[in-house]
């Protein structure tokens, strides 16, 4: 059976001067991310703009990572929309594509309830033979997966953990707690990795891990070869660089810090601006204190 852990970069997705997908720097990324010992790669969620992008994009970067990544770790692709037609097109891109599991936020903008929520997840794991991972994250979306809701999913003999952005460390160990040992509890709030591992979760999907993914990585090996203190202390040094997600709108941070190391991922699509220099400055000093500059 498939199992989700480790940790799973929420990677960016890169592009030109023009605005369209670089694909030379995506396999780049790829590179990096496997060098830095990642358990799995997740191109098409938040951090990698899916709002962004349009089908072909999508499958573009699902086919380019796939082909780069070569069966080395599972490719996780994000495939969530508002409607339950246009995640069930999506996630048979990403099966056709080559994708190893998907990732389905929950829908944004209408507020579906639990019982909506259950038939909209029940039919994409129904469209697919793919592991299906459930993703959470109500600050975005402002739509809430419950416990009793995940539990009862947790039941669908495809759909095999859930991405949990909340930040509700109380809601991720509930989950924990009411799943099958089996289902994959994975941290989507960076800071919160090592607090999700010590209660029992499988690992982390971390937009840190794009710019770090050895120190990321450290947290979750120093854990389950039994440091914990390592583990400890590999959070800890992470999380100024999760806590300078808020010096710009997102999700720009995390491509500023991989330019700023050499990685030219470029911008985020408009709206969303650059850094000023002074927030570059201080992303800059961040990024020194973890020795990357």
């Amino acid at each position: 059976m498939f199992v989700a852990r480790g940790i799973i970069p929420a990677m960016v997705t890169p592009f030109d001067d023009n605005d369209r997908v670089n694909e030379k720097v995506l396999r780049r990324l790829v590179r990096y991310l496997i060098e830095g010992g990642v358990h799995g790669l997740f191109p098409i969620g938040s951090q990698g703009e899916f709002y962004a992008l349009d089908k072909e994009e999508k499958k573009k970067i699902i086919e380019t990572v796939v082909d780069e990544v070569n069966g080395k770790v599972p490719v996780y692709a994000g495939t969530g929309a508002i409607t339950t037609k246009e995640a069930i097109t999506l996630t048979q891109i990403a099966e056709k594509a080559g994708a190893d599991a998907v990732s389905v936020i929950t829908p944004f903008f209408i507020s579906p309830s639990q019982e909506e929520l259950y038939e909209y997840y029940l039919s994409i794991a129904k469209s697919t033979n793919l592991p299906v991972l459930l993703y959470n994250n109500p600050g975005r979306t402002g739509v809430n997966l419950s416990a009793e809701l995940v539990e009862r999913l947790s039941k669908i003999d495809n759909i095999v953990g859930i991405k949990d952005s909340s930040g509700n460390l109380t809601l991720t160990t509930e989950y924990i707690r009411t799943t099958p040992d089996n289902f994959s509890v994975l941290c989507g709030r960076d800071t919160l990795i090592f607090a999700t591992l010590l209660s029992g979760g499988k690992g982390s999907i971390a937009a840190t891990a794009n710019v770090v993914p050895k120190l990321v990585v450290e947290i979750y090996e120093a854990f389950v070869n039994g440091d914990i203190e390592k583990a400890r202390k590999a959070q800890f040094k992470l999380a100024p660089l999760r806590l300078a997600f808020n010096l710009g709108s997102f999700p720009i941070v995390v491509k500023e810090a991989l330019n700023l190391i050499g990685i030219n991922v470029g911008s985020a699509r408009a709206p969303i601006k650059s850094l000023s220099e002074d927030k570059k400055e201080t992303l800059k000093s961040v990024l020194k204190e973890l020795g990357l500059l």
